[in-house]
C-alpha cells in the first residue's frame, strides 16, 4: 500500500448541477447502524485504544450484498475500546500531577472562569507549528473534539504538537490529533471532603481514526463532583498522507461533499451499493469491500446474459450527525460503489436531513482503479440494454414496445380476371397469399414512459426486441365470381383461403368489381398505441378507366379485439377522394354521379 499527499482544493468552482435521481446517501442504513462509542479515561496519564485491523478487513470482505443493492445491507460491528488499567478506586485519590509548563493559580483564584480568561493558553496554540505531513484544521478553541475512530491519549509535559502528529503517524489507522490544555482535578472528586479540590493542568494529546474538524470541536469540559473540567488552547491537525489501496489510483479529495452519481450517458445506474464502518477510518477497508463485491456479483452472476456489476471506483467519507439537541454525534466511515469512475465535479452532495437532524460529510475522497473501465460520458450501453429490460418487464412496458418498434407483416396480392360473353359473363377472382417478411415502420413518435426516459433510443431499442414476441394472427381473403345469363342472373362464391406467417401486425389486400372499371384497393393497418382496440385501416386506391388512371384516399375504419373475428364491409368511390358510401354486402351502390360498383367483403383474423 502506498501513500499520497493531497491538498483540498477550491471546490466551489468545480461544483456541477446535481443531475437527476442522484444517488443519495442510504440514511435507513445510517440510523440502523450503532453509533460509535468511546470512553475516555479520567486520573491517568495516557490511554490506549487498539483495534484489529485484520477483522475489520474480513468484516469488509465477507459483508458483501447481492446485486439487489436495496436488499438490506450487512453491518460491521463496533470496535471496542481497550481503556487503560487504572488503580481501585480511593476516596479523594490523588490523580496525575499538570504539566510544569503550564501555568498554577493560587487559591482564591483558582476556577474554571479564570482558567477559560487566561489568554496563556490561545497564544501558545496559535504560535505552534503545523507539523509535516499535516494540515491546520482549528486552532486556539476552547473544546476538544468528539470525532470519528477514538485511538486514546497522551500526556504531555510541554505543548508539542510535532511529537504528538509523530505519534499519530506511527499509530495504525491514527488520521489526525488534538492537542489542548485541559483543567483536571488535583485529586479523584468523589466525596464530600474533595469535591472541589485544587487544580492541575494537562496537556493531552489525542489520537483519532478520522479527521478533527471545528465541526466536531464541541466538547467544552465536564462536573466531575463539584470540579468544572474546562478546555482552552485546542488545536486540531488532519494527516494529508492518505493511503493508496493495491490497484487503486491515489484518491481524489472531495473535502466537505460526496459524489451525487446521476446515470451514465446511457441511462445505465452504475451505484453498487453502501456499507458503514464505524471503528476507524482506512481506505483499504472500502478497497477490500470493492473488491469482494465484484467477486460475489461474478460468482452469482445471472443466467440470463445480464452483465453483473464490477466495482471500479468507491467514494469514501465520514459521516456525522448534527442532532436537533445540539449534540455531534459520529456515524462512521461511508462507503458507496460504483461500476463507473465520477470526476470531481459530480462531487455535489454535502450532506442530507432526516427530520431536525443534519447528517453531514466530511473527509471525502475518490478513489478510481487503475483501469476504471467505462466513462461515465460514454456510458455502458450493454449494461443500459439489460437494465432497461428489467425496467420494462417490472412496469410491463411490453405493450409500448410492441408499439415503439411497429413490426408490419407485408401481403403479396395477385389478382386474375375472366370474362365470358355474350350469354353468360362469367368473372372469376382469385387470390394468393405469399409467406410473410417481417419489415420495421418507420421510427415510431410514441410517448416515451418515465421509467424509460433516462435511456438512450438505442438502448430502447434493443431491449424492447428483447422483450416483444411475435403476435399470432391470420388474414382470410375472401374472393367473389359472378356469372351472368340473358335471362337471369347466377352469382356463385369460390372462396380460396392463404394464411400468412404470423406476425407483430396485420396487412389486407381487396378488390372491387365495377361495370366500365377496374378499382383495385390495398390496405395496410397501423395500430395507434394509445387506442389498441382500435384498428385503423389506411386505404390507397388506383383507378383505370380507359386512359385515365387517378389514385386517391380511402379510410376505412372498423373495432376488432384480440381473439374475435370481424367482418368489414367497405364502400368504393369512383374518383378515390369523395362520395364515400359504405354499402351492405353485395348491394350495388349508385354514386352521385351515376356511376355503378359492387362492394366487398373482407375478413380479417386478429
Amino acid at each position: 500500500m502506498r501513500f499520497s499527499s493531497y491538498a483540498l482544493p477550491a471546490l466551489a468552482a468545480n461544483l456541477a448541477a446535481a443531475m437527476p435521481r442522484p444517488q443519495d446517501i442510504d440514511l435507513d442504513m445510517v440510523i440502523d447502524t450503532p453509533d460509535p462509542t468511546y470512553t475516555q479515561a479520567v486520573g491517568v496519564a495516557a490511554q490506549t485504544v487498539t483495534y484489529d485491523t485484520a477483522s475489520l478487513i474480513a468484516a469488509a470482505t465477507s459483508a458483501v450484498s447481492s446485486v439487489s443493492v436495496e436488499i438490506s445491507d450487512v453491518l460491521s460491528q463496533t470496535a471496542v475500546a481497550t481503556n487503560a488499567k487504572r488503580a481501585a478506586p480511593t476516596t479523594c485519590a490523588p490523580q496525575p500531577s499538570g504539566a510544569t509548563s503550564a501555568p498554577t493559580y493560587a487559591a482564591n483564584a483558582d476556577n474554571a472562569a479564570n482558567f477559560l480568561a487566561n489568554t496563556y493558553y490561545a497564544s501558545v496554540a496559535s504560535a505552534a507549528p503545523t507539523p509535516s505531513g499535516y494540515s491546520q484544521a482549528f486552532v486556539a478553541q476552547q473544546a476538544s473534539n468528539n470525532a470519528f475512530g477514538y485511538m486514546g491519549y497522551d500526556t504531555f509535559d510541554t505543548y508539542d504538537v510535532v511529537t504528538c502528529a509523530q505519534r499519530c503517524t506511527a499509530k495504525d489507522g491514527c488520521v489526525s490529533i488534538n492537542i489542548y490544555f485541559e483543567r483536571d482535578p488535583s485529586v479523584n472528586p468523589d466525596d464530600t471532603s474533595c469535591s472541589n479540590p485544587s487544580s492541575v493542568t494537562m496537556i493531552k494529546c489525542v489520537y483519532w481514526g478520522g479527521p478533527v474538524s471545528q465541526d466536531n470541536a464541541v466538547n467544552q469540559g465536564q462536573t466531575r463532583g463539584g470540579f468544572t473540567v474546562a478546555i482552552a488552547g485546542s488545536n486540531g491537525y488532519v494527516t494529508t498522507q492518505i493511503k493508496t489501496p493495491a490497484g487503486y489510483q491515489a484518491g481524489v479529495p472531495y473535502g466537505k461533499f460526496a459524489i451525487n452519481a446521476p446515470y451514465d450517458i446511457q441511462g445505465y445506474n452504475t451505484f453498487m451499493g453502501s456499507k458503514l464502518f464505524t471503528s476507524t477510518w482506512d481506505t483499504a477497508a472500502c478497497a477490500a469491500y470493492c473488491d469482494s463485491q465484484t467477486a460475489y456479483n461474478k460468482a452469482t452472476a445471472p443466467k440470463d446474459g445480464t452483465p453483473y456489476k464490477i466495482c471500479n471506483f468507491y467514494n469514501t467519507y465520514v459521516l456525522t450527525a448534527h442532532k436537533a439537541d445540539g449534540s455531534v454525534v459520529p456515524q462512521g466511515q461511508y462507503c458507496a460503489l460504483y461500476t463507473e469512475a465520477w470526476p470531481i465535479k459530480y462531487a455535489t452532495n454535502g450532506g442530507q436531513w432526516r427530520g431536525q437532524d443534519q447528517y453531514v460529510v466530511s473527509y471525502s475522497f475518490g478513489f478510481p482503479k487503475n483501469n476504471p473501465g467505462i466513462d461515465p460520458t460514454v456510458g455502458d450501453s450493454n449494461g443500459a440494454v439489460y437494465q432497461a429490460v428489467a425496467d420494462i418487464k417490472w412496469s410491463k412496458l411490453q405493450p409500448f414496445c410492441s408499439a415503439y418498434l411497429g413490426y408490419t407483416n407485408p401481403v403479396s396480392t395477385s389478382i386474375a380476371i375472366s370474362t365470358v360473353v355474350p350469354v353468360v359473363t362469367s368473372t372469376a377472382y382469385s387470390t394468393t397469399t405469399v409467406s410473410a417478411v417481417a419489415k420495421r415502420a418507420a421510427p415510431s413518435s410514441l410517448s416515451i414512459p418515465a421509467d424509460l426516459k433516462k435511456y438512450q433510443s438505442s438502448v430502447i431499442s434493443s431491449a424492447c426486441a428483447m422483450q416483444v414476441t411475435a403476435a399470432s394472427s391470420t388474414s382470410v381473403l375472401t374472393t367473389f365470381s359472378t356469372v351472368t345469363a340473358a335471362a337471369s342472373t347466377t352469382v356463385t362464391t369460390i372462396v380460396s383461403t392463404a394464411t400468412a406467417a404470423a406476425g407483430p401486425a396485420f396487412t389486407a389486400a381487396i378488390s372491387f368489381l365495377r361495370a366500365d372499371a377496374k378499382y383495385v384497393l390495398f390496405c395496410s393497418d397501423a395500430y395507434l398505441a394509445q387506442q389498441p382496440d382500435l384498428v385503423p385501416l389506411q386505404c390507397n386506391i388506383e383507378t383505370q378507366m380507359g386512359s385515365t388512371s387517378r389514385t386517391g384516399t380511402l379510410s376505412c375504419t372498423a373495432t376488432a379485439k384480440q381473439g374475435e373475428f370481424n367482418t368489414f364491409v367497405v364502400g368504393q368511390t369512383p374518383d378515390g377522394q369523395s362520395n364515400l358510401v359504405m354499402a351492405e354486402s353485395g348491394v350495388p351502390v349508385v354514386t352521385a354521379d351515376g356511376s355503378t360498383f359492387f362492394d366487398a367483403t373482407l375478413t380479417i383474423g386478429f
